[in-house]
């Protein structure tokens, strides 16, 4: 009997690939769960696993691979897709692949598996970095082949054969949580655009109006664009974020109700949760306004959001995500100092900043004493810069003599 690898999440979808892998492929399932940061939602998953009827369970701690080859260079882009939604589940199943990829060779296994639903993004972010990593993989999709089209359809099957699922009538939420950001998705009232989330939807930040009466500061201190320090205190970047997802989270920063365009053209609606990633994409943007130049900052907007593009169509392992991440990497040379900012009530606003390769010069901007600016400069600037325009008038004027 041969033996498939699946990427394991410990959720109802996986709970139940175990058990129609096993019965009815006819496979011997090898499970394997990367350790994200999930928290809680980790701690009894290989038990669950075996349980359910795998025959062995694998879990990876790759959090800091996470931190500094995935959620980094993504900072250094400032990828953010659409809405603003940090790309903390794009971000990682590249990650989860490699490694699901790496079991299955390690095993000698010809066949993988994953969980994904045929209507989201997983599946294409899954299955195109299998394709680029291990081509002569077989890819098992059971939710394109089954018959259990909802939820409760999985549920019952679930109940049917006694498998230990996380997931009731109760909770009725899909939720994906890693160091980076937390997705909630939901099969009731989150469904409905128009409904406001209920409370119990949110898992790592406070509600606003619950937060603090005395706002939170903080400084975070940058070299070449990757975050090295909170308050002086130098971190590795996984307790970095956790350390920032703990303070955002408390002053309720970091919570975004959005409205996507997924891969396949559907319109969906999600939770997400990321304090940390919120705190640290606004540190970063406002010390690149310091110490890039307008031509630079400029392009790079451009090639940032085809960045978190490619990043959420699940395009990682493809040659343009290692070109850009070239590219971005050398504009990061000099984006190196400390931004302050003040956390409160849900709001995250940049007070200060600073770096030794400021490109801002006060003694040329300022309408004090101290300006330096040659004011008689501006006139033969304006004639150079307005010239076209007036040749453009001049022309059009003859054309009506």
């Amino acid at each position: 009997m041969e033996r498939v690898v699946l990427a394991y999440t410990g959720g109802l979808d996986t709970s139940v690939c175990i058990h129609w892998l096993k019965n009815v492929k006819g496979l011997r399932v090898v499970t394997f769960e990367a350790d994200l940061g999930q928290g809680q939602y980790l701690e009894p998953i290989s038990e669950r696993a075996l349980a359910t009827g795998a025959e062995v369970a694998h879990t990876e701690d790759l959090r800091d691979t996470f931190a500094r080859e995935y959620i980094f260079p993504a900072l250094r882009a400032n990828a953010e897709y659409e809405s603003g939604n940090p790309l903390g589940q794009a971000l990682s199943r590249p990650l989860i692949a490699s490694a699901v990829v790496k079991k299955a060779l390690d095993e000698g296994c010809r066949f993988v598996a994953h969980g994904c639903t045929p209507k989201g993004n997983d599946q294409a972010r899954f299955e195109a970095s299998i394709a680029a990593l291990a081509p002569q993989l077989k890819i098992i999709a059971p939710q394109r082949e089954w018959h259990l089209k909802t939820r409760q359809d999985e549920l019952e099957y679930a109940r049917k054969h006694s498998l230990p699922v996380r997931i009731t009538k109760d909770s009725p939420y899909n939720i994906d949580r890693n160091l980076w950001c937390t997705s909630i998705i939901g099969y009731a009232t989150l469904e409905d655009p128009w409904q406001e989330p209920p409370k119990d939807v949110f898992l790592t930040t406070c509600a606003p109006e619950d937060c603090p009466d005395k706002p939170t500061t903080v400084t975070i201190a940058f070299e070449r664009g990757d975050p090295v320090s909170v308050d002086g205190k130098a971190l590795s970047p996984v307790n970095l974020i956790e350390l920032l997802n703990q303070m955002g989270g408390g002053n309720g920063v970091g919570r975004l109700d959005a409205m996507e365009n997924r891969l396949m053209g559907l319109k969906s609606r999600a939770i997400y949760e990321a304090p940390a990633a919120t705190v640290l994409h606004m540190a970063h943007r406002a010390l690149e306004d310091m110490t890039l130049s307008r031509d630079v900052s400029h392009f790079k907007a451009r090639l940032s959001q085809r960045y978190a593009e490619l990043v959420y169509d699940g395009l990682w392992f493809g040659d343009l995500r290692r070109a850009l991440d070239a590219f971005f990497l050398e504009t990061q040379k000099y984006v190196t100092g400390e931004v302050r900012l003040k956390l409160y009530k849900g709001s995250c606003m940049v007070l200060g900043r600073r770096s030794p390769f400021s490109q801002y010069r006060r003694e040329l901007v300022t309408y004090g004493p101290d300006d330096t600016f040659n004011r008689a400069s501006a006139q033969g600037f304006l004639d150079v810069w307005s010239l076209p325009l007036r040749s453009e008038a001049l022309q059009k004027r003859k054309g009506r003599a």
